[in-house]
């Protein structure tokens, strides 16, 4: 490990949240503090949306499809520990309406999460270990969120609910699970949970069991970073040292497993869900992104907003007032932060500089059928998929069959590209 890449990763730490609390609003600092607890997370488990279906396709291992559905159930029996006493309306609930806007968008955010190797937050985390593959996917991301903005507002496919519940109806409109379960003496959180439950092992038995088939085709290689983490440790505790670098590298650096790594980030969604009375949301900022830089090329912040059927507001608001920017920001930092404090930010982030122009140009398509995709289904990977979930929304589990959809024939589209003229890279 580098020990100078360790000491400035503590130092960053440190003087991020000294700055944070320094300059920011009491409610923006938290964002960045979660902000920077996600990124680190997430770095540290190798724990990423776009990969529970292109590991999945690409190496037969289903391992992180897997840790995402203990990932939701969890989450979900710690919103249902929020909710239990108190009126569902007065949390942000994620309950979107069910429509063909959400099947067209689960297929578009598929199918370019397969293209750029990334998600909505993934891209955020890649900024660091795949700068100029996650720089063209966020900024055509961007560009899309920006363009499906007015549909997102004004399209009924977009907005109205083919079925709802009466407290999906005062939210969002669509299906929110425990008003099924009124009768099951828990104000039918009970009820949600064991369908959710059911739901998790419905897609823990079929990826078992498409792992198992291409075991026995002799078509599973394993996915190498799964490998690593699941590497038996070697410590004795009679060895143990409380000041040593084994010790930092135990506590701050050594990687977690993918299922550690889900228990971390429930908590985390728990802790945003506490404090902001909100879920985990991360694509509409791109979309702000994108209309602030057209401004800052001379596009009126009127033009931008009346195109986007929005308020000026959001576009004119600094940046660092902003508080899911700022959590977005947070997470880059947080991503940076594991790596150094892991010795390896240098090495990992010159293995991610080299790209070819097709795959550039693939990586664009990724970004603009995400960005686009998000507006149609009302989310992203957090937005329309992890936070419904784990906010009983039946959306959410809509949403990730569409999704699986999209990323098997992104992957295949992706493979098919990458064979023409040499196109290496892209799957990697």
């Amino acid at each position: 490990m580098n020990k100078k890449e360790q000491i400035l990763g503590f130092v960053v730490v440190v003087l991020s949240l000294l700055l944070g609390k320094a300059f920011l609003q009491t409610d923006i600092f938290l964002r960045l503090a979660i902000g920077l607890a996600l990124g680190y997370s997430l770095m540290r488990a190798y724990t990423g949306f776009a990969g529970s279906i292109n590991r999945a396709y690409r190496t037969g291992s289903t391992k992180l499809m897997r840790a995402l559905m203990l990932m939701f159930f969890v989450s979900s029996v710690l919103t249902g520990a929020f909710l239990l006493k108190t009126d569902a309306t007065s949390y942000g609930l994620w309950v979107n309406p069910i429509n063909f806007g959400l099947l067209l968008g689960g297929v578009l955010f598929g199918f370019g999460m397969a293209l750029s190797s990334c998600c909505a937050t993934g891209v955020m985390t890649d900024l660091v270990v795949g700068l100029p593959r996650a720089f063209i996917t966020l900024l055509f991301f961007g560009m899309g969120v920006f363009l499906g903005f007015p549909v997102q507002h004004t399209a009924g496919w977009v907005q109205n609910s083919w079925f709802a519940t009466p407290t999906g109806e005062k939210l969002y409109g669509g299906v929110f699970l425990p008003d099924l379960f009124r009768g099951d003496g828990l104000n039918g959180y009970l009820g949600a949970l064991l369908l959710t439950g059911l739901f998790c092992g419905i897609v823990v038995y079929f990826s078992y069991r498409y792992e198992k088939s291409r075991k026995q085709n002799n078509t599973f290689v394993g996915n190498e970073t799964e490998i690593m983490q699941e590497k038996s440790d070697a410590f004795d505790s009679k060895n143990y040292k409380l000041f040593s670098m084994e010790t930092v590298y135990r506590v701050f650096a050594k990687p977690w497993t993918l299922a550690q790594g889900a228990i971390v980030l429930s908590v985390l969604f728990a802790v945003l869900m506490g404090t902001t009375k909100e879920g985990w949301g991360a694509s509409t900022p791109y979309g702000l992104w994108f209309g602030k830089l057209l401004i800052a090329f001379g596009v009126s912040p009127d033009a931008v907003a009346s195109f986007a059927q929005m308020k000026p507001d959001a576009y004119v608001l600094p940046f660092f007032q902003h508080g899911v920017s700022v959590q977005n920001f947070g997470i880059i930092l947080g991503t940076i932060c594991y790596l150094l404090i892991a010795g390896v930010f240098g090495k990992t982030f010159r293995e991610g500089l080299h790209i070819t122009l097709r795959e550039g140009l693939i990586f664009a398509l990724g970004g603009l059928c995400m960005g686009v995709g998000t507006r149609f289904s009302n989310g992203c990977n957090v937005g329309a998929l992890y936070t419904p979930i784990a906010n009983f929304s039946l959306s959410g589990w809509v949403f990730l069959i569409f999704l699986v959809l999209g990323g098997i024939v992104g992957n295949i589209f992706g493979k098919m590209v990458a064979a023409k003229k040499g196109a290496g890279g892209l799957l990697g």
